[in-house]
């Protein structure tokens, strides 16, 4: 028997954004339970030739960014696992955030950047993600890169094949 997880969502993976049809995938189950926000404050920035959001692990910094929560079965999980390359690129780790619906404060999995290069914290933080935001910062969906450009050279310390 499949078993649910909570899952808090900030980029790509929101509704109307470019990557939200990953819930979609393998027909497993997700629901929309609320709009949330981030207890602690975490950097949320956009990197790379591809404009992709990342929620770098500096909790402290930045703001309590906001995103959705979704509860998801354990296909929908492995499918975000898969998109997030976890745990090689991001790394997931349950975090509480705070449902909008409600201001119930709840435990969430949240995918986070941890071995990143100490100069993004440097860079333009947002509360909210959106691709049609007002940065103009278009993310360039999987399809369309290339296969010469290696974008976690840019945000990790230490690259694992």
């Amino acid at each position: 028997m499949s078993r649910l997880h909570k899952v808090f969502v900030y980029g790509t993976l929101k509704r109307g954004e470019p990557n939200h049809n990953w819930f979609e995938k393998d027909s497993g189950y997700y629901k929309l339970i609320s709009e949330a926000k981030t207890v602690e404050k975490y950097p949320l920035i956009i990197g790379t030739k591809y404009n992709i959001p990342f929620l770098l692990h500096s909790p402290g910094n930045g703001t309590n960014v906001r995103g959705e929560v979704y509860e998801v079965d354990d296909k929908v999980f492995a499918n975000l696992d898969t998109l997030e390359d976890h745990p090689n690129f991001y790394i997931r780790e349950e975090k509480d955030v705070l449902l909008l619906n409600s201001n119930e404060k709840i435990k969430t999995w949240i995918y986070f950047i941890k071995d990143f290069k100490d100069d993004l914290l440097n860079k333009t933080t947002y509360e909210s993600y959106s691709n049609a935001g007002s940065h103009g910062l278009k993310y360039v969906e999987r399809y369309l890169r290339g296969d010469t450009y290696d974008h976690k050279l840019e945000i990790l310390k230490t690259v694992k094949s």
